[in-house]
């Protein structure tokens, strides 16, 4: 149980990891003058005429003049397209040593002819004393 559940686990991450490395991300951020007004990952970053400004933004942010407020966009690209490997894409012997493999995992995995048992109907007998123990014998 404790195998499956955390198989499973192990499963949800790796999922989880392909889905994040392939997603692009765009960080935009809001500049008034030298102060950063806002950060945001999914939607649009407010501008300056939109969000109020606080008494110590008005020292460094010229609300009147659109000149320094500013955005920058910063783009997190993730993986275009993933590369799946394809048995053709290795060398000679290395595709030799798979093969010989595969078809000797296959052949052992065969059932073996059933055998004649020749000692099916033998009980052996009955033991009455350990004959060890009585003479006193130990394998050193």
């Amino acid at each position: 149980m404790i195998k499956q559940l955390f198989n499973k686990l192990f499963l949800s991450v790796m999922a989880l990891l392909i889905v994040f490395s392939t997603a692009s991300y765009a960080v935009e951020k809001h500049y008034c003058g030298d102060v950063l007004v806002d950060v945001t990952v999914f939607i649009e970053a407010e501008n300056c005429d939109t969000k109020p400004i606080t008494i110590l933004q008005k020292e460094t942010c010229c609300s009147q003049e659109k000149t320094c407020c500013k955005s920058e966009i910063e783009l997190i690209k993730g993986q275009e397209e993933l590369y799946v490997s394809s048995f053709e894409d290795f060398n000679f012997e290395f595709q030799q040593m798979q093969a010989v493999l595969a078809v000797s995992h296959i052949q052992g995995l065969e059932s073996l002819p059933k055998q004649n048992s020749l000692h099916k109907h033998y009980s052996p007998p009955k033991l009455v004393a350990n004959i060890y123990l009585l003479d006193q014998v130990f394998i050193i």
